[in-house]
């Protein structure tokens, strides 16, 4: 896609890959721990220069639990109350992705300028694989992250959830539209915790539009489209343009050989 390019103020432009930079290094330092690092960052952005003291024993008590829940080890993720979590990844992502729903939740968030720097960083440190030119908007969620690859010229907008319980792939050149979700794993009919793991790949040059659901195993072919509000329930192919509940093939772009 083509973007628009401009500067912002001086001190963003500054201030901002300074930032990015610092954290990224503390985070890959081997004698930091990270959940240490995630703790004392969150504590900086949400409480600021302009931190103080409560002014009651309620309020006292709930400015412990806050500071208490900037600690990853705190807090729990719904993923981690899934059989098939890899531990030892976990232990290394966790704290990152808690880092990652905080700072979008914080007052910092929702500047775009600087939050698609954070989550990029974040993302190659996540994902299983991260290509370059990834923008990420805010309030997106991951189940694991470690079982996402993400190619290159990849944009994910806002509140989209991937679910990579099993595995999900997404090309080159992808844009995943708002509300979308992408899922990687699926119960059986008649046991609800009997659980299938899937691999989800969304092809190259693919657009997955608003609002829009991909079941677990689909393939979404080349260059294809699922039109908005539409459930992809089986593979759609090269070129093809899919909608409706469940979707079926609607058109073919002009632009097939």
């Amino acid at each position: 896609m083509t973007l628009r390019t401009f500067r912002a103020g001086e001190l963003a432009e500054s201030l901002y890959p300074r930032f990015v930079a610092d954290l990224a290094a503390r985070l890959d330092d081997p004698a930091s721990d990270r959940n240490d690092v995630v703790r004392e960052t969150l504590a900086g952005l949400y409480a600021g220069a302009a931190g103080g003291s409560a002014a009651s024993h309620s309020g006292a008590l709930a400015s412990s639990v806050a500071a208490a829940s900037f600690d990853p080890r705190n807090a729990t993720l719904e993923a981690e109350y899934y059989n098939e979590i890899d531990l030892e990844k976990w232990a290394k992502t966790k704290p990152l992705l808690w880092f990652w729903q905080m700072f979008d939740h914080s007052p910092v968030g929702r500047n775009v300028l600087l939050g698609t720097r954070v989550r990029a960083m974040l993302a190659r440190r996540v994902f299983r694989r991260c290509g370059e030119n990834v923008r990420i908007f805010h309030d997106c969620e991951f189940s694991f992250g470690y079982n996402l690859s993400v190619g290159d010229n990849v944009t994910i907008h806002r509140n989209v959830l991937i679910d990579d319980r099993g595995e999900v792939v997404i090309g080159n050149n992808v844009s995943i539209s708002d509300y979308a979700n992408i899922y990687s794993h699926s119960h059986a009919v008649e046991d609800i915790n009997e659980v299938s793991l899937g691999r989800t790949v969304i092809g190259d040059n693919s657009r997955i539009t608003y609002h829009s659901t991909v079941f677990s195993g689909v393939q979404v072919g080349h260059d294809s489209i699922l039109a908005s509000h539409s459930v992809a329930n089986r593979e759609i192919g090269d070129y093809e343009i899919f909608g409706g509940v469940p979707a079926k093939k609607v058109a073919q772009k002009k632009a097939h050989p």
